[in-house]
């Protein structure tokens, strides 16, 4: 084999941007915005490619997860290279000096993030026109767009909470695109909270912290996604809490979310949560059978493909956990018949997607809860959702809030909802009570380990 010479410091800079898209398609575009594209190539030595990273927190956590697969990646696309050696910048990073005629192995500016990227991009996919609007979103879907047009800050700040999978960040990217349509000139900020904590790390870590708060607070619109990521993070979270008065006092929109209502996000300050909860508390509830099958129909006209009626119905109908996981149904069972040049049938879909169906059947619903515990107690099921306070309706109502809190991933006011609409302080009363008489009821607990096993089969 020919010798290849290790490249010159701005050759593996070169190098290392052309490595972008495979790392995005190994690892996902998240984990490429939230933590590789932090990596800086650094310099190079007999066979060692030097990586830095602004603080020691994220070249352990990289160097942990991701840097198996990344050593692969550059030894595969650059034979000479047998090793990665993982620095903080402007510390430990000291590339070697020979074959780097322009200097431009000199560790990389700290004070900025990757390409200058401040932010995460927006995703050009998610837009007001592309949220399929029904009942269960249709509030959330109705006071983003109030709040993207920017006339009159009323709902501030928005709080746009709900499950995995359900719209949430489409929204988030909807309000800004909108906003940025209406008003080119506006100032606006979307990032996840983990970005948030990163950046304000890497400005304290670079004795940075005055340009970054005034890049955060010169903003106009300022979106965060995933506020429960700053759950435990104390002094990321008293620079947000100042970052959110001064942009409410000064009249700037804020728009948050986060997979519970402020309430629910244990870890969280209390001053925080009040805060939160000043503006707009609006839930993306989760999806029903008439806005899936919409969302199913849009899905398939974007695939150009014809989809039998009954094939979306069916889907519509056993496809229930979330929006990501309906569409990538959808496109599974797509592909599928593409790639074998087979019809799109019941049969087929039935047969792709066996996995999906065998979880999806095992999945426990409020509704199994509530008619198990009423026929378990003896009691109608109308009596335990009704308004009745007679102990022999208490206590198995509250220990149908304990199983649905327990056996389904629905949060205190879903819960609360099912119950005839009562408030989720009730629901979050009834987990904490039932918890404390296991420990000393040995008839309850006895009650409850058997509604588990008959719901769980």
């Amino acid at each position: 084999m020919p010798f290849s010479p290790p490249p010159a410091a701005g050759a593996l800079k070169a190098h290392w941007e052309k490595l972008t898209p495979r790392l995005v398609g190994l690892k996902g575009q998240k984990a490429y915005d939230n933590w590789l594209a932090w990596i800086e190539p650094v310099g190079h030595q007999d066979g060692t490619v030097t990586l830095a990273l602004p603080n020691k927190f994220m070249r352990d956590w990289i160097k942990n997860n991701y840097g198996a697969d990344i050593g692969a990646l550059l030894c595969q696309s650059l034979p000479h290279v047998s090793d990665i050696r993982w620095v903080v910048h402007a510390s430990d990073a000291k590339p070697a000096p020979t074959r780097q005629p322009d200097g431009a192995g000199a560790a990389a500016d700290g004070h900025r993030g990757p390409r200058g990227r401040f932010g995460t991009p927006l995703d050009e996919r998610f837009t007001f026109d592309s949220f399929v609007v029904g009942r269960p979103n249709q509030f959330c879907y109705a006071a983003a767009r109030k709040v993207a047009e920017l006339q009159h800050v009323e709902f501030n700040p928005l709080f746009i909470y709900g499950g995995v999978g359900l719209g949430k960040t489409h929204l988030m990217h909807a309000i800004a695109w909108e906003a940025v349509r209406i008003n080119p000139r506006l100032k606006l900020l979307y990032l996840s909270a983990e970005r948030f904590m990163y950046a304000f790390i890497n400005a304290l870590r670079y004795d940075n912290i005055l340009q970054f708060k005034e890049k955060m607070r010169s903003v106009d619109l300022l979106l965060i996604d995933d506020m429960h990521f700053l759950v435990g993070k104390e002094s990321t979270q008293e620079e947000f809490f100042h970052l959110f008065n001064y942009l409410i006092d000064n009249g700037k929109q804020i728009v948050l979310s986060a997979d519970r209502a402020p309430g629910d996000i244990e870890g969280l300050e209390e001053r925080i949560k009040s805060r939160l909860a000043w503006g707009l508390v609006a839930d993306v509830h989760p999806t029903d059978y008439e806005l899936r099958l919409s969302i199913l129909e849009l899905k398939a006209q974007r695939l150009r493909t014809a989809i039998p009626d009954d094939v979306l119905g069916f889907l519509a109908k056993h496809i229930t956990a979330n929006v990501r996981e309906l569409e990538g149904a959808l496109t599974r069972v797509v592909a599928h018949a593409q790639l074998t040049h087979v019809a799109i049938t019941l049969e087929l879909a039935r047969t792709v997607l066996q996995d999906i169906l065998r979880a999806n059947n095992r999945k426990i619903t409020i509704e199994d809860i509530q008619k198990a515990t009423a026929e378990h107690y003896n009691i109608r099921l109308a009596d335990m959702l009704s308004a009745r306070r007679e102990r022999g309706i208490v206590r198995p109502r509250q220990v149908a809030m304990y199983m649905a809190k327990k056996l389904t991933t629905l949060s205190l006011p879903d819960i609360a909802r099912a119950f005839r609409g009562r408030d989720h302080t009730t629901v979050l009363y009834a987990v904490n009570r039932i918890d404390e008489l296991r420990q000393v009821d040995n008839g309850l607990e006895a009650d409850i380990r058997m509604l588990t096993r008959r719901l769980e089969g």
